[in-house]
């Protein structure tokens, strides 16, 4: 019988699915917001005060978010960004599918996360500070339409 070793959380691979532009700059610090929730109506019954019934709704997600060190002006993922966030409505949003893996120390996904129709909805740049020697963080937050896990 095989021994199941729990999986570290700082060894992971994000990758975009076949991206137009190149998005191969895909190092990250973090990435959060795999998150799934199912929303209720709550449903009083007529004469029967002891509970109320929680009807199930609808699917939401939470928004996901890469961070990673300010990278320069030839990243596909910058460009990516530019053309969704700062060209207005004249350009059209090209949403991406992404692959999230969590690896073992062999480099081998134990678990992945497969996410459709994502685009950039927020760009923010980390807080700059004379009185530190910290990266320059940025972070890129994802809308996207769904979330599956994959294995």
């Amino acid at each position: 019988m095989e021994e199941f070793s729990a999986p570290t959380a700082f060894h992971f691979d994000v990758a975009f699915q076949g991206s137009d532009p190149d998005i191969s700059d895909t190092a990250f610090q973090e990435v959060t917001g795999l998150e799934t929730e199912m929303t209720t109506e709550p449903l009083q019954e007529g004469g029967e005060n002891r509970f109320v019934h929680n009807l199930p709704k609808q699917v939401k997600h939470k928004n996901l978010s890469l961070k990673r060190a300010l990278t320069g002006d030839d990243s596909g993922l910058v460009t990516w960004c530019q053309n969704t966030l700062e060209q207005g409505f004249g350009t059209p949003i090209k949403p991406q599918d992404l692959l999230i893996s969590l690896l073992n120390e062999e480099a081998e996904p134990v678990a992945s996360w497969s996410i459709t129709n994502a685009f950039p909805v927020k760009w923010t740049t980390g807080n700059f500070d004379a009185m530190k020697n910290e990266l320059a963080i940025e972070t890129i937050e994802l809308s996207y339409l769904t979330l599956e896990r994959k294995s």
